[in-house]
């Protein structure tokens, strides 16, 4: 299960600045006028739906002014509970990204053929990272070793 949360961390090391500006600027542009066109729709504890739509579009319109009012004390508290409502729902989002793009087995990134799959230099019980048959790069099929050294080669040669 570790190489999954290891795996999913490298692979999207570089996303986790866009999945921080991306939240920033949702919470400037898209949360600062959802909330205050809830507060303005809020009257005496109730929510009017009628007035919430007509001031929706008024408050992505005025954004500018929207930004400035969002700070006052009437708007701070209807910001702050909306934001940590998108905060969760945006988390969920981002949990269920990296979590579609962790790795699926073990050997998920390591390439086929390659020595990649060996650690601390095990492959060089059998193989030789000096002379013989070139295999891989760092990898050699020695001569004198003693069993079947036959090589098998798969590609084409192009003539022109």
């Amino acid at each position: 299960m570790n190489y999954k949360v290891e795996g999913a961390i490298r692979r999207n090391k570089n996303n986790f600045i866009i999945f921080i500006i991306l939240w920033i600027i949702l919470s400037i542009v898209f949360v600062m006028p959802i909330s205050y066109a809830i507060a303005n729709a809020t009257i005496n504890g109730q929510f009017m739906v009628d007035q919430f739509i007509g001031g929706i579009a008024d408050a992505f319109t005025n954004l500018g002014t929207v930004i400035g009012k969002t700070f006052t004390p009437g708007y701070l508290g209807t910001y702050g509970s909306t934001l940590f409502k998108f905060t969760i729902l945006y988390a969920i989002f981002v949990l269920v990204g990296l979590i579609k793009t962790a790795p699926k087995h073990e050997f998920s990134d390591i390439e086929h053929g390659s020595s990649d799959w060996s650690k601390n230099g095990e492959q060089y019980r059998v193989l030789s990272n000096k002379k013989g048959i070139i295999l891989a790069q760092n990898n050699y099929l020695p001569l004198d070793k003693r069993g079947n050294v036959n090589v098998l080669v798969v590609g084409r040669i192009r003539f022109w």
